[in-house]
C-alpha cells in the first residue's frame, strides 16, 4: 500500500527524524554567505526540538532574489547539474540549483506521491505540462520514470495531438493544470470523443490554485478522478505534498520538510485548523537548503490522521495567497472566493477573468464570464437574469455587487501555462 516505509513512521520517530535534519541543514546552511549572517548566533546544537525552529528568521522570495544568482550554494558550482528559475520577466528572477542527489531525493518524493494516489508501473502517463525553467514538468517526469510508469513527454498546448497520443498509447494517467482541464475537456467533446471512452483515470492536477468546485467540474467533464497537488520551485517543485486516495487533504512529507502555519502579519503559530501562512524548511536539500520560507501560500493543517494510515500530517487545498488579496471600496476579496462561486454555478463555462477598473474617481470590479453554448440564447430576458443570478451570488459571498459580463465560450483569452485570472488596470 506505500512507497516507503517511512510514510507510516511512528511520529515522535518522524519528529526527532526532523530534528536530527534541522541541526544538520542549519549546520549546511551556514556555508552560504546569506546564513552566515542570518544564523550567526544559532548553533545546531542550541536545539532540542523541532518547536525550537521558530528561534530561527524567516527566509523570503526578497531574499533570495538579493542572492541571485548564485548566493545561497552551499558547495561549488561543479557540484549542481541542474537549475529551475521564476518565469518572470521583468525584475530580479529567483533561481533554484540542484545537485545529482537534490534530483533523486525529488523524484523519490514525487513518485511517492503518485503511489499515494493510485498511480502504478503499469500505468501510461502523459505529462501535459510544460518543460523548461517550470519546475512542474520535469518535476513529475522524473517522478513518473522513478515509479517505473511509461512516459509521454507531451509537454503543453497541441489539443488534437494530445488527443491522439491518449488513444494511442492508451495513457492513464495526465498531469495537467486545472484551468487546462477544463479547456481540454470542452475541446474533446468537440472533436467527437465520448470522454467515457477515453483510458484517462486519473489526473494529476496543480501549478495553480484552484477550488474544490473546479476539482469537481473537471472530474465532471473528464469523467476522471483529479488529485490535487501542492509544491513551489523554492522547495524542489511538485512534490512537496500531494492527496491520497482519501482525498482528505495533501500529505506534506515531513521527513524532508518542515511545515509552519502562521498569522502573516504577527508571524506567530496560529491555532491548529485555522488559516494562516505556510512556511516550510528543507531537510533532504543538499546544494541550496532554505530555512522557514515565506510562501505566501494560505492554508491550515487538517485535524487527526489520515484513514490511509500515513502518520505525515496533511494541509487544506491553498486557498489563495497572502499577497493576492484585492481590496475594493473598503472589502477583501480573494479570487479563489470568485472561482468558487461561479465553478458552483452549472451554467458557467471553464474560464473567467477579473478585472479591476477605475471609472471616473471610483474603482470598479468587472468579472468576465465564459458560459456554456446552451445556456448563451438570442432571448436577452434570459441572458439579464442569468447575469442578475451570477452578480448576486458572487455579491453574498463577496459583500459587493461586480459587474458581470457574460461572454460566450472560448472568447476570454488563455494561456498554456498557469491561467491569468486577474487583470488590475486600476489607476495607482
Amino acid at each position: 500500500m506505500y512507497y516507503d516505509p517511512v510514510e507510516t513512521m511512528d511520529r515522535n520517530k518522524l519528529e526527532k527524524l526532523q530534528l536530527v535534519r534541522l541541526k544538520e541543514t542549519i549546520a549546511n546552511a551556514k556555508a552560504t554567505p546569506f546564513y552566515a549572517e542570518q544564523l550567526a548566533d544559532i548553533s545546531p546544537e542550541d536545539l532540542t526540538s523541532i518547536k525550537d525552529i521558530s528561534r530561527l528568521p524567516f527566509t523570503t522570495k526578497d531574499d533570495l532574489r538579493s542572492q541571485y544568482p548564485y548566493g545561497m550554494l552551499t558547495r561549488s558550482l561543479d557540484d549542481f547539474v541542474r537549475l529551475h528559475a521564476s518565469s518572470g520577466t521583468t525584475g530580479t528572477p529567483t533561481a533554484v540549483f540542484y545537485t545529482q542527489k537534490d534530483l533523486d531525493t525529488w523524484a523519490d518524493l514525487m513518485a511517492r506521491c503518485m503511489f499515494a494516489c493510485g498511480c502504478r508501473k503499469s500505468d501510461v502517463l502523459q505529462n501535459m505540462s510544460g518543460y523548461g525553467l517550470f519546475t512542474g514538468g520535469l518535476g513529475i517526469h522524473y517522478g513518473s520514470e522513478r515509479l517505473g510508469m511509461l512516459t509521454v513527454p507531451a509537454g503543453a498546448g497541441n489539443t488534437k495531438r494530445q488527443i491522439k497520443l491518449i488513444r494511442d498509447f492508451n495513457v492513464s494517467v495526465l498531469h495537467i493544470i486545472p484551468s487546462f482541464a477544463l479547456y481540454f475537456a470542452q475541446k474533446v467533446q468537440e472533436e467527437g470523443f465520448d470522454v467515457r471512452d477515453m483510458p484517462w483515470q486519473i489526473a494529476l492536477i496543480g501549478a495553480e490554485p484552484h477550488t474544490e468546485e473546479a476539482r469537481r467540474k473537471i472530474e465532471k467533464m473528464m469523467h476522471i478522478k483529479a488529485y490535487n497537488s501542492y509544491g513551489l520551485s523554492e522547495m524542489n517543485g511538485p512534490g512537496v505534498a500531494f492527496e491520497c486516495t482519501y482525498q482528505n487533504g495533501m500529505h506534506v512529507w515531513e521527513d524532508s520538510y518542515i511545515v509552519e502555519i502562521i498569522n502573516p502579519k504577527t508571524g506567530k503559530h496560529v491555532e491548529e485548523g485555522e488559516i494562516g501562512e505556510l512556511v516550510m524548511t528543507t531537510l533532504t536539500r543538499e546544494g541550496m537548503p532554505i530555512i522557514r520560507y515565506r510562501t505566501r501560500d494560505l492554508t491550515r493543517f487538517v485535524p487527526g490522521q489520515c484513514q490511509c494510515g500515513r502518520t505525515h500530517r496533511r494541509i487544506d487545498r491553498i486557498a489563495g495567497r497572502a499577497d493576492d488579496m484585492m481590496i475594493l471600496k473598503g472589502v477583501n476579496i480573494y479570487p479563489m472566493q470568485i472561482e468558487q462561486c461561479l465553478m458552483s454555478m452549472p451554467e458557467v463555462g471553464q474560464n473567467y477573468l477579473i478585472e479591476l477598473v477605475t471609472e471616473g474617481v471610483t474603482d470598479q470590479l468587472k468579472v468576465k464570464v465564459e458560459i456554456k453554448d446552451e445556456y448563451f440564447v438570442e432571448d436577452m430576458r434570459v441572458l439579464q437574469g442569468l447575469q442578475k443570478r451570477i452578480a448576486k451570488n458572487l455579491c453574498n459571498e463577496i459583500l459587493l455587487t461586480p459587474r458581470v459580463e457574460l461572454c460566450q465560450h472560448d472568447s476570454i483569452p488563455k494561456n498554456e501555462g498557469k491561467a491569468v485570472r486577474v487583470m488590475d488596470s486600476r489607476k495607482k
